[in-house]
């Protein structure tokens, strides 16, 4: 059984989607969460108030992860109520879809100021804060397959991710004598709130039954792959990418 009683967990985007399934698997696994939103203050009480009714606690922050000064209060929040950290995970992300040729260069200063600096800034404030403990930590990167799949209209968001992950790679070299693992997850097509402004209910319904697996993948499939490589059964893991996309990525 994964076990992360006793670690404190702060997990940004996570009043929905992906980030949510995040926080509430390593809930369930006994961690305390802070709960980031930027937008949706209402979600991130219902994500607290979940993570509360499966035993364990947790604040809710709203921080703007691509603004320095912003996440680095959210990490002082963060120890002030829970006393350490533990776990990090970037989840918090933006992104426009534009045909390159007439895409905007303020769509693609957001989202890779949200998506690539946004996950820089919170990994570099949490890792500061572990070396400070001493006792090691695990920082996690959501990004995603198309980090390396060219999907046309999505520029912005796949250099992003792919940035990401050649930045969690240097991390990972970086910290391992602090014994802070860095780690990423390519999720697939998933289930989220953010799907809908690009496909109707009709549309995703259809397409996951051309998916390998038959199915979208769900947020609890990407927190329940986060709360393992965060735990110290994934001790022996660092600058190791997962694809959790069910086959996804097999036929592009």
């Amino acid at each position: 059984m994964i076990n992360l009683e006793g670690k404190v967990a702060l997990v940004t985007g996570s009043s929905r989607g992906i980030g949510r399934g995040c926080a509430e698997q390593m809930a369930r696994a006994g961690a305390k969460v802070t709960i980031n939103y930027n937008s949706h203050p209402e979600d991130g009480e219902t994500v607290a108030q979940s993570v509360r009714l499966l035993g364990s606690d947790a604040i809710v922050v709203k921080a703007d992860v691509s603004d320095r000064a912003s996440v680095d209060n959210m990490v002082k929040r963060t120890i002030k109520h829970f006393g350490r950290l533990d776990v990090v995970v970037c989840n918090a992300y933006y992104s426009v879809r534009e045909p390159f040729l007439s895409m905007s260069t303020e769509g693609m200063k957001k989202t890779l100021d949200v998506s690539l600096l946004g996950a820089f800034h919170t990994a570099q404030s949490g890792a500061r804060q572990m070396v400070k403990q001493g006792d090691g930590g695990s920082i996690l990167f959501i990004s995603s397959v198309l980090s390396f799949i060219p999907l046309p209209t999505s520029l912005s968001y796949n250099a992003a991710k792919a940035g990401m992950n050649h930045m969690s790679a240097t991390m990972a070299r970086e910290l391992t004598e602090h014994r802070i693992r860095v780690n990423v997850i390519e999720p697939g097509w998933i289930d989220t709130p953010g799907e809908r402004q690009y496909a109707s209910d009709t549309e995703i319904s259809e397409g996951a039954k051309r998916l390998p697996w038959g199915r979208l993948g769900t947020t609890d499939d990407i927190g329940r792959a986060a709360t393992f490589l965060c735990s110290d059964s994934a001790d022996y893991i660092t600058g190791a990418v997962l694809r959790v996309d069910g086959g996804f990525w097999l036929e592009k």
